[in-house]
Order: structure tokens, then sequence, then C-alpha cells
């Protein structure tokens, strides 16, 4: 469905989205008052950003993440799972809507869900609706995007960084160290008055990576994890149940962590992928410039076609994401030891998932907004009290999507009619039962980011086997799609690293059929 269509379609699901909730409890405050917790399950939503799937628990030998593996072994492990966008802003609006973005119209990071959608309901506030006390702590929505309607306690920060020079900024952008902060403060009033990207909306990257010897409490990440413990605690004492959302702002860009967690890895031994190079036939449209890293002032990154990153470079990127992975692992370590001395894991639900995946030099690139597979690929792990099986390494088509639907049933809360994706509750008990045929993502390629300098949309399908991506023009003022301008196909199952487009080769006819029969149908046909 496009163009017009789409947005009439998106309006009428905000509409409908809203009446079903009025619906369903009439008076919020009474109803709230009314139900208390009846039976209603706690959730704990972890959002961390960036996060591919080089966990431990996926099979990533170079990873240390006990905590995340911890995490997984007392539930499962959604191990196919994909993003609907691999950018921020419509991923998670996506996700917390319930809704895909070509039904609430999100597509890059300069859409903002509430203004496109004013009578959207996103996922905490139709737990409101049901006595649910509904708090926002850390990255949740996208930069700046509270959202008050959402949430109690909407936008909850560490004390330190709530000063005026900070209290406006993103907090990806913070260093520890006092001499990068002062040498980022000078970079960004320079960068203000020519407006380069990454110097306005209230943030600005210093260097790419930062290596400070201070407690993890001095990072912003630390800060709030103590400060989520401490509202655990406080809430944990009420008899309405609890709604938590901690968005964890690393392993985003710049990746500062402690020192210590970058000295659990040895830098040689960092395996680089050895596809460093675009995918033979892809289009000029599929790669982007990793345009993030350019807001690295220490960094001069250019499109995958001509990038030449020296290997030092690309390992000390490396070496710096794998620490942040760990210092998030060591903060959700610490999360984890207070619901258990809470005792609230007999009734939580916890679910943690990437918002997107990241290129670590895949493909010749770094950062995401892509349609690849390092890209779409994310970790999402959910621990239930009502599991009977735990530990379980679940191999079906899964999309974060369906986190919403998930969460009403596990707990105990009705579902909402115009949900777009699936719970995942039968997995719970029969982890290979057969599932979904396809997940869906899509990635909105701007013009200033794309070689020909024209603007796209790159729709992907990916099945068991097949990876398929149909890219489009794409109109902006029309926010529709317009002429087919490639095609491309993977064969996961042969070649996992997507280094060869299938689709201009001759031969694959009758699997490009199958597949696009499956595409035309959409996510509506692939559901189990």
């Amino acid at each position: 469905m496009h163009g017009a269509m789409i947005q009439n379609k998106a309006y009428r699901l905000g509409l409908l989205s809203l009446a079903a909730l009025e619906s369903c409890s009439p008076g919020a405050k009474d109803n709230r008052d009314e139900q208390g917790k009846q039976g209603r399950m706690n959730v704990i939503l972890i959002a961390v950003d960036d996060l591919r799937t080089e966990l431990g628990y996926y099979g990533n030998n170079q990873a240390i993440t006990p905590n995340f593996d911890r995490l997984a072994s007392s539930g499962i492990a959604f191990m196919n799972t994909y993003c609907q966008a691999a950018v921020s802003a419509p991923s998670r609006a996506s996700l917390m809507t319930g809704l895909r973005p070509d039904s609430n119209r999100v597509w890059h990071l300069g859409d903002e869900f509430r203004k496109i959608n004013p009578d959207i309901v996103t996922m905490p506030q139709y737990f409101k609706q049901f006595g649910y006390h509904t708090v926002s702590i850390g990255k949740i929505f996208h930069n700046h995007m509270p959202d008050s309607v959402s949430f109690d306690e909407p936008d909850l920060r560490p004390e330190a960084f709530k000063t005026a020079e900070l209290i406006g900024r993103d907090a990806e952008s913070f260093y520890v160290d006092p001499g990068l902060m002062k040498e980022l403060d000078s970079v960004r009033a320079e960068r203000i008055k020519v407006r380069t990207y990454g110097a306005s909306g209230g943030w600005a990257y210093g260097v790419s990576v930062e290596a400070t010897d201070a407690e993890d409490s001095l990072f912003y990440d630390g800060a709030q994890t103590e400060l989520a413990i401490r509202k655990l605690r406080e809430i944990s004492k009420s008899d309405e149940p609890f709604y938590l959302a901690l968005g964890y702002f690393r392993p985003h860009l710049p990746f500062s962590a402690p020192l210590k967690y970058w000295n659990m890895y040895e830098r040689e031994k960092i395996v680089l992928p050895s596809n460093n190079y675009l995918p033979v036939g892809s289009p000029v449209m599929a790669a982007d410039p990793s345009y993030e890293l350019n807001a690295c002032y220490d960094l001069n990154v250019k499109h995958p076609l001509y990038n030449n990153m020296s290997r030092d470079t690309a390992l000390l990127l490396k070496h710096g994401y794998l620490a942040s992975v760990s210092f998030i692992d060591a903060c959700l370590g610490r999360l984890l030891d207070e619901l258990e001395s809470l005792d609230l894991s007999r009734n939580t639900v916890i679910v943690l998932y990437g918002d997107n995946g990241w290129k670590l030099g895949e493909h010749n690139a770094w950062c995401k907004q892509t349609d690849y597979m390092p890209d779409i690929n994310v970790p999402m792990i959910i621990s239930s009290p009502g599991m009977r099986k735990r530990g379980i390494k679940c191999e079906a088509l899964t999309e974060l999507i369906d986190i919403f639907p998930t969460i009403c049933d596990a707990a105990n809360v009705p579902k909402p009619g115009y949900l777009q994706g699936t719970s995942l509750t039968p997995l719970f008990e029969r982890p290979h039962r057969k599932w979904k045929s396809a997940a869906f993502s899509q990635i909105h390629r701007l013009p200033i980011r794309s070689l020909d300098g024209k603007r796209y949309m790159g729709y992907s399908m990916v099945t068991k086997r097949w990876h398929y991506v149909k890219w489009y023009g794409w109109d902006a003022d029309a926010k529709c799609r317009k002429e087919l301008a490639a095609t491309e196909l993977y064969d996961l199952r042969n070649d996992p690293e997507e280094n060869k487009n299938l689709s201009v080769l001759e031969g694959y006819e009758k699997v490009t059929r199958r597949l696009e029969r499956l595409f035309t149908g959409g996510w509506q046909h692939a559901v189990p």
C-alpha cells in the first residue's frame, strides 16, 4: 500500500488505535484506581542502541557478554529477529506504536511520530489505561522525544546530567574526560557557525572513541543504571503494576566506555570481517556512506565504494564497539542483580532488544542505514514468569514489531486489534513450531547519501533462505513510491555474508517469481 493510500491508512490506524483504547477503558484514571495489579505482570523494556548480534549467546566468540547471556539463559533468545528500519527513529516508532513505517509514516531520523500522528497510541500509553505506572529512562523513542503522553514519568535523568549545558544535549555525545568535553565544546561552536552535520539538533560528536579510567557511574549509562535501580526500589512497593522503559545509549557512537572494559580485549586478536567490499552487483543506492562516523572530527570516512580505512583504525573502532557492549553488559548485570534482590523476577516480563544493527567493516562500511543483514538483524531476548522452557534459542523469523502484542499477552493485558506484529507467546512453549514465512524491513535513502543524488525507498524481505530487496524511487512530497529502480537477491544459505547479488544473474527467475508473490502479499500474508 503506497502513496496517498499509505497516508490514509496510517491516519485511520491512528484514529482506530485511539478509539480502541477508549472503548477498552473509558475513564483512564478510574480504570487505574479500580484495577490495581489484578494479575498484571510488571514490564521492563530494555532498548540498547545500535546493538547487533555481537553477543556470546548468539554465537559470537569475541564479545564478552556474561549478563546478556545470563538473561538469555533465563528466557528465550530469538536468533532471527529483524528491525523494521535500520535507523533509530523509524525503528523505535514502529516498535512502540505497533505499526510499520509505511503505516505510521516515520521513515527517517527527522520524522517525529507524535507530530505526524497526534492521536497515535504508544505501547506505554496503552498500558497506562490498564493500571500501569509508566516510567521512561534514557533513549526509548528518538533523541529529545520523551513523549509525556506515553509516560507518567517521561524523562528521568541522573542528577549530574541535568546541568544547563547538558540538558539540551543527547546523552550519546557525552564524554567523561574533562579535556575531551572542553575540546568538544570548542569544535561544536565552530560547527554551529557553518551548520555542519552534527552541530545542530542538540548534539555533536567529538572523537570517535574514549577510554577513560573512571567509575561506571561517571558515564551516562552507568549513572542511569543506578537511577533505574533506585526507581525500581520505589515503584516495586506500589499496588500498581509498572512499565519501566530503559534505553541504553551505548554502543552507539562515540564508543565511550570505562578503560576496564577496553582492557578486557586484546586489540590485535580482534577479528575484522573478510568481506570488506561491496557485494558484487549491488545497486548504487544500496550502500550508505557511513555518515555518522564523519560526525566524529577525528575521522574522514568515504563512501564504501571509495573507503580505504586503515586496519589500525578499523581495529580501534571495533575494539571500541566491543568495549561499549561489555560496558552495557555490566550495567545490565547490576540491573538483573537488583531484580533478583527485589524478587521481581516472579512477576515481571523483561524484553531486551537492539533497535537496529551496525556494520563493523562488512561491505567496506560502518554504521547502519542499509538493508544488509548486519544492520537489520538484531538480538531480542524475552524472559517471562509464565515460561516453562528457558535457555531456548528460537530460530523462527521474528520482528521487533512483535514486541507490543507479545508483552500484552505475557503481562495479561488485552491486545489492541490494530497491531501489525504477531504475539510470540506461542513460541514460548513450542519454539520450533511453524512460524512466519518472511520478515520485513525498509530504509529511506536520502539524496545526499546516494551516489547518484536521487531519493529511494528500499524494501527488504527475509525468508529462511533468501533476502530479497526492491528499491523504488521515492516521492518525498506525495510520500509514495515511484518506479522500480533496482533489485537485490542473496542466498543466505550459500552466501550468508551477502557478497553476490544474484538478481543480476541468469538462472534465478523461478526463485524471484516465488519471492515476488510473497513480497506482494506483504506482512499480512506472512504471519503464522
